[in-house]
């Protein structure tokens, strides 16, 4: 099975989001639709998703993240069909405010949700679920695991937590 663990607390306690290290990220579609590609390929060791026009959009804006906030960096990221990956390594300035990883998502969504509805002619229409999946990356071991999740989420899109 193809699955992290779920934490069942939202946010862990007393933690500072806006420190420096590396952040494991997910986010859902609104009801898990599969909006963002399709026809996932498997072969010869190379996945492919074709990445449909909310999913161009996740992946320009995901990738935009680091000029809206240069104290961040994308360093893995995968667009499945109804879910985004990404380890985001922050980088602590001596900036202020500093924006947790949750204004950075939020501010991710909103960006994402209202270029979606521009395009599409929609008002209000919510692209993302509210919540939003994260977990502080603690050692290298962990990093390269979550690596490897990334990279082999396509091939093993059936058996994913996510797939609907």
């Amino acid at each position: 099975m193809n699955e992290l663990p779920v934490r069942k607390n939202i946010r862990l306690e007393n933690f500072d989001y806006s420190n420096t290290g590396y952040y494991f990220i997910t986010i859902c579609t609104r009801d898990r639709q599969n909006l963002l590609c399709d026809s996932i390929i498997v072969g010869q060791g190379l996945c492919s998703c074709r990445l449909l026009a909310a999913g161009e959009i996740a992946q320009t804006e995901l990738l935009e993240l680091t000029k809206r906030y240069n104290h961040i960096r994308i360093d893995k990221y995968v667009i499945m069909p109804n879910h985004v990956h990404a380890v985001i390594a922050v980088e602590r300035r001596e900036q202020s405010p500093h924006p947790t990883m949750m204004d950075i998502i939020y501010a991710y969504k909103s960006i994402t949700t209202k270029r979606y509805n521009r395009i599409f002619e929609k008002t209000g229409r919510t692209l993302w679920q509210s919540r939003f999946h994260d977990h502080i990356i603690r050692n290298e071991s962990e990093y390269l695991h979550i690596w490897q999740y990334i990279d082999n989420n396509l091939a093993k899109w059936n058996e994913d937590c996510y797939y609907n």
